[in-house]
């Protein structure tokens, strides 16, 4: 799990190499990679039709797959009607919402340390991003409101995992998720743009930076609670601006190194706390 935030927080860095692809066509190109690479591991994984795969996942994987390709187009949307820290603040809601839901519809109890983790990791964000809150402008209220749909869904799809992980596998719901995000943004994505560079940079993204880090979410939401996989994604957002640092020269400012600083501290005890936990059981 750490692993996969560890590749989605690539995405910013990547980004800013790309020439001439704008917003919806780097959408469109980086979940039509990734649907690529989706269907080839089934083929190779499973060795039988992904197509078949997708089928035997029945209402979970296409409400799976639905989850997916909201969290895949409305980041990009949402960045181009607001600031990126209202988008990843709104985002950072996740765990706070998969816990709840996950609370209600499984019955996972949720320790004293994870709330302990999310009110922290909360108070992090918050320091990290704060400063470049804005609402002033309708386009930013819309933003927010579409930002918003980001961690509902995720927690809807991390509770739907948890709870079909013993008899259904689910990977070939980021294969579909992927797939819808392609065609709900090829309308917009058109003219195309994109330079050769550009689609090597969206191929790497849509291989690496989406399709195999969601494909190892959906591992691991066979061992992990929902909770800890929501806290654990938080990372994306801390190792981003990290990224942008050392390969684009964005130099963060000292409030971002601190609330990084507390959300890294945040999960870390989580973890911790976990481990120690289950040696004494």
């Amino acid at each position: 799990m750490i692993l996969a935030p560890l590749m989605w927080s690539t995405a910013g860095v990547l980004t800013r190499q790309i020439q001439s692809a704008g917003a919806f066509e780097m959408a469109f190109w980086r979940s039509s990679f990734a649907a690529a690479f989706v269907f080839c591991a089934l083929l190779f994984l499973r060795d039988r039709r992904p197509w078949e795969a997708l089928r035997a996942a029945g209402t979970a994987g296409l409400v799976s797959g639905a989850m997916w390709a909201i969290m895949f187009t409305c980041f990009i949307v949402a960045l181009t009607l607001t600031t990126v820290a209202n988008v990843l603040v709104v985002s950072s809601l996740g765990p706070l919402c998969t816990a709840l839901l996950a609370f209600f519809m499984l019955r996972d109890p949720i320790p004293r340390r994870s709330w302990a983790a999310i009110v922290a990791a909360s108070v992090g964000m918050g320091a990290m991003f704060g400063a470049g809150l804005s609402a002033s402008d309708p386009r930013h209220i819309a933003g927010l409101a579409l930002a918003l749909t980001i961690p509902i869904a995720g927690a809807i799809n991390i509770v739907v995992l948890r709870k079909s992980a013993a008899h259904l596998d689910l990977m070939p719901a980021v294969m579909l998720g992927a797939l819808i995000s392609a065609v709900v943004t090829l309308p917009f994505a058109l003219p195309w743009s994109a330079s050769a560079r550009d689609l090597l940079i969206l191929g790497a993204l849509g291989v690496f930076q989406l399709g195999l880090p969601c494909m190892l979410l959906v591992l691991v939401s066979r061992t992990l609670t929902a909770p800890e996989i929501a806290l654990l994604a938080l990372l994306e957002v801390v190792l981003g601006p990290l990224w942008a640092w050392l390969g684009a020269g964005e130099v963060p400012a000292g409030t971002t190194l601190l609330g990084g600083a507390i959300v890294l501290a945040a999960l870390a005890g989580n973890e911790a706390a976990a481990l120690a936990e289950r040696k004494h059981v």
